[in-house]
Formats: C-alpha cells, structure tokens, sequence
C-alpha cells in the first residue's frame, strides 16, 4: 500500500529522529568521556598541590608512565569497586603521549560495610611495566611489583631501591568503607572508548607510543601539565 504525500511527511520527522540517534548516542559519549578526562586531571592537579599527597619531582622525573584512575567503591559482604582512568606514556623524546582511557575493577570477599570513593595514581617506573598494559587486564601488586610511593615531604624515603620499583602507589580515599578480606584488583584497556574519543583504529601501544592521533583541545590541558611536573 502507498502512503499519501501527506502521510510521509508526518512520517518524516521520526525517520529523522531515528538517523539522528546514532549521532546524539556518540555525542554523549564524547561528552561523558571528556568529563571522565577532566576528573583524572583534577585528580592529579590535586595530589600536587597538597603537600601530603604530593608526588615527589625526583619520582615524576623518572617516571615512564602515569596511570590515573577513580573508582567508587561500596558492598556489604561481596564488595565491588569499578571505575575509570587514563594512562599516559613517556615516549623515547621525552614528550608524553595523548591520554588513553582505560577501565578499573576490584572484588572483595568478607564481612564489609560502607562506600567510598578511591582515586589513585600509578607511576610506572619502566618500559616493560607499561607493556603489560598493552595484553589487557593487568594486577599492579600481583603482575608488577608495586609498593605506596613515597610523599614530596618524605625526601629521606627517596632510594635506588625505591625508585626501581616497577609501580609506585599514591591513592586517596574519601568516605568510610571497613573489613574488606580478601580481594583483587585489575587494571585493563578500553578499545571501545579510544576508538570512539579519538575517532581512530590505533589500539593502546599506538596511542601511547605512536605519533598518529594528535592531541584534541581537551585533552591538551592534561599532557601539557604532565609535561610541566615531570621535567
């Protein structure tokens, strides 16, 4: 059966709105993914200016590679944390990369109570740590060997044997949460997101190492503080 001329055209404005959907949906995702982005560079923004969060500049100077992430964190008896993050890498000039997105998980067993919010950064000490982040999910602690860092206002901490480690740990926890047992954390790419952000096929080695995606306006602000902090 044919529509009438007129019947198509009240027709239209839905044909329309389901075209459009696609678009709108990648939209909002570039959205929500700036704002994740901008949450891990204040988060870093933060640590540096509070003196007993601080990363040492001897730290940050060596440093191969800057893994941020927040979480939220709560349970009962099973206890979940997941979030989101951002890595980025020192290449061989010494410039840093564009920020790749990745995701974050725990799981804990025991008797527990609470929710909290967890922000932490990992400072990657060498090349081979940073590739671990290229095979998928990775256990800094289990994987990598990795122990808290030491604070800016901690100088006599600062050793060989501490700046060899392979994951230096700072983290900060805002809420209560108590009892957690037995648990597990990983760390693991986000393909999906970096394809779409960025527009482009390039997996986490070739955002991280490669010259292929350029720096997008938002995420200029972070790469040129990171640059500034670890000179």
């Amino acid at each position: 059966m044919l529509l009438a001329p007129r019947s198509l055209l009240r027709l239209l404005p839905a044909c329309l709105a389901l075209l459009a959907a696609p678009f709108a949906r990648a939209e909002a995702d570039t959205d929500k993914m700036t704002a994740r982005l901008e949450t891990c560079e204040a988060i870093l923004r933060e640590f540096q200016a509070d003196p007993q969060l601080a990363i040492p500049s001897e730290v940050l100077r060596q440093a191969k590679a800057l893994v941020i992430v927040n979480q939220v964190k709560g349970g009962l008896v099973l206890g979940l944390q997941y979030g989101y993050g951002i890595a980025l890498a020192r290449r061989d000039d010494g410039t840093w990369s564009i920020p790749a997105f990745i995701k974050a998980g725990e799981a804990s067993l025991g008797l527990q109570l609470g929710g909290q919010r967890v922000e932490t950064i990992y400072v990657l000490m060498d090349r081979d740590t940073v590739r671990r982040l290229f095979d998928g999910r990775v256990n800094f602690g289990v994987d990598a060997r990795a122990i808290a860092g030491p604070r800016a206002y901690e100088a006599e901490k600062m050793t060989k044997d501490i700046l060899t480690t392979p994951v230096l740990v700072y983290g900060r926890n805002q809420g209560y949460y108590a009892g957690a047992t037995v648990k597990t954390g990983w760390i693991d790419r986000n393909d999906r997101a970096n394809w779409d952000y960025y527009s482009t096929p390039y997996l986490l080695p070739e955002l991280l190492y490669g010259n292929f995606v350029k720096p997008t306006p938002a995420v200029r602000p972070l790469v040129d503080f990171v640059s500034q902090i670890t000179r």
